[in-house]
């Protein structure tokens, strides 16, 4: 992340299903629109009215954008913080205009008003998180990864980061920071 970037968070309903592109090179990229709109309470009517709309142009590259296009449609809605970013273009009739986009880094359906089942996806070579693929073992995620035991999201070198207990290991297998002797976070 660039230094001074203004990072946002917009709350809202896609109006469209994402649609998943690859560039020339093969990377996933998909762009959709957030509308976002404000509710208020008129004292004078004695009821919430809703404010003037706010559509924010996004886009998501790489598993993100694969993820969102199997998991999100249109009319779903979703938290995303991103970084705000202009556009500046010329129109038809020449004139300068600026466009304001999102190029978001999380993204989330909303569980105020649904439900929604997580499911994990296998962690793709190279590892993932914090630590990755350390100690050359099978790809890990999260914390610590690979053959390192203990660590955050860890797991054994056969497991492949894939381990009900999140801290690591049981105390048993020398694993999670709170194991034995270690009394202090690795972090």
């Amino acid at each position: 992340m660039a230094y001074n970037e203004t990072v946002i968070t917009v709350v809202g309903n896609l109006t469209a299903d994402p649609e998943l592109r690859f560039t020339p090179s093969g990377a996933p990229v998909t762009n959709f629109v957030i509308a976002s709109t404000p509710r208020y309470f008129d004292r004078q009517a004695n009821e919430y009215k809703d404010a003037e709309t706010l559509f924010v142009r996004c886009s998501l590259w790489r598993e993100a954008a694969e993820n969102v296009c199997e998991s999100l449609t249109k009319g779903t809605r979703v938290v995303a913080q991103g970084r705000l970013k202009a556009r500046s273009f010329e129109d038809k009739e020449g004139n300068n205009r600026t466009s304001w986009e999102l190029d978001v880094d999380e993204i989330g359906a909303s569980l105020r008003y649904a439900t929604a089942k997580i499911e994990r996806q296998a962690p793709r070579q190279g590892g993932g998180g914090f630590g990755g693929n350390q100690g050359g073992g099978n790809p890990g995620g999260g914390f610590g990864g690979g053959q390192q035991p203990g660590g955050f999201g860890g797991g054994s070198p056969n497991s492949g980061g894939q381990q009900s207990d999140p801290w690591g290991g049981q105390p048993s297998q020398g694993g999670g920071w709170d194991a034995g002797s270690n009394d202090e976070p690795p972090f």
